[in-house]
């Protein structure tokens, strides 16, 4: 028997199962034909394909009926499941109910985005949805597209500033940066000038492994440079080292500010202008109109705006 692989696929037309189930319900031609929206002699001619299709008459004139024949009774409940399978399982998209959601919410987030909002996404979801599982992929800004493809991933968040062509994105706020340092070590008598900043070793969160940045060049005008002593891509390294140290760091305020730490570093704002940044949602424009993506992008934008 030959399998399913050697079948000529291509000189079958699966309308003739339509054309089947009109002629078996209605057993007449001409009725078929009414009810299927088609002409008398489209729906013969197609009868006549199923014929030579299936190698069987299937329909017997006796009279003013058309009568199934004996092969014709047999594969009726076959073709009837057939159609029903196509309509409920392909044709028709189930409405997505995070209430009944068992799969996976899988997002991807910067070290930033991971540490400030993985909690309460983790809580959001798990309320909404009690039967998913959350896989957080850690991204950055050069490997956000192939980690999407490859980690199939819902959605996207941090701070991107080049989109890709295959993206859409939606924008969530703008962030700055304050300077963070355990004040009990730098004895500061008065504000935080440049030339005191300066003079303090500094601490760098650092995604690429960089030891300078764009605080070095604004220091440069001013004639000043500082000392980086130590540089981590991890928020919390770069937090222990500043507890009981003189060092002192930049950081985006949502990470300064977080709860949970039983430390006693202070913020203090930057004495030389240091550029804020943008932090957006991402998800593949293949996903802009899937029910669960829809459903997290909402949930995800609740979460941020209102932390």
């Amino acid at each position: 028997m030959a399998g399913s692989e050697d079948l000529q696929w291509r000189n079958i037309d699966l309308n003739l199962l339509v054309t089947f189930s009109y002629l078996y319900r209605y057993r007449s031609v001409s009725i078929a034909a009414e009810k299927s929206f088609v002409s008398q002699s489209a729906m013969s001619h197609s009868l006549a394909r199923l014929r030579l299709l299936l190698d069987d008459p299937l329909f017997v004139r006796k009279g003013h009926r058309m009568d199934p024949t004996e092969h014709a009774h047999h594969i009726a409940p076959t073709i009837s499941q057939l159609l029903d399978a196509i309509t409920h399982n392909l044709l028709t998209k189930a409405h997505f109910d995070p209430t009944n959601y068992s799969g996976v919410c899988r997002i991807g987030l910067t070290d930033y985005a991971e540490f400030i909002f993985a909690p309460a996404i983790y809580d959001s979801i798990r309320e909404q949805a009690p039967n998913a599982q959350i896989s957080f992929i850690n991204v950055n800004r050069s490997n956000y597209v192939a980690l999407t493809e490859q980690e199939k991933l819902d959605l996207v968040i941090g701070s991107m500033p080049a989109l890709d062509d295959e993206f859409e994105s939606h924008y969530l706020y703008t962030e700055k940066h304050v300077c963070l340092a355990d004040p009990r070590m730098l004895a500061l008598k008065s504000e935080l000038t440049k030339e005191v900043f300066a003079g303090i070793e500094q601490a760098l969160v650092s995604p690429d492994g960089s030891l300078t940045t764009q605080v070095d060049k604004k220091l440069a005008e001013h004639g000043l440079s500082r000392r980086v002593t130590v540089a981590s891509r991890n928020f919390l390294t770069i937090r222990s080292l500043l507890n009981q140290r003189r060092l002192i760091a930049i950081v985006p305020e949502k990470m300064a500010l977080a709860e949970g730490f039983d430390d006693h570093l202070t913020t203090f704002e930057p004495p030389v202008p240091v550029a804020d940044f943008d932090i957006a949602m991402l998800w593949h424009t293949s996903r802009n109109s899937e029910d669960k993506n829809v459903w997290l992008r909402e949930l995800v934008q609740g979460v941020i705006v209102t932390k």
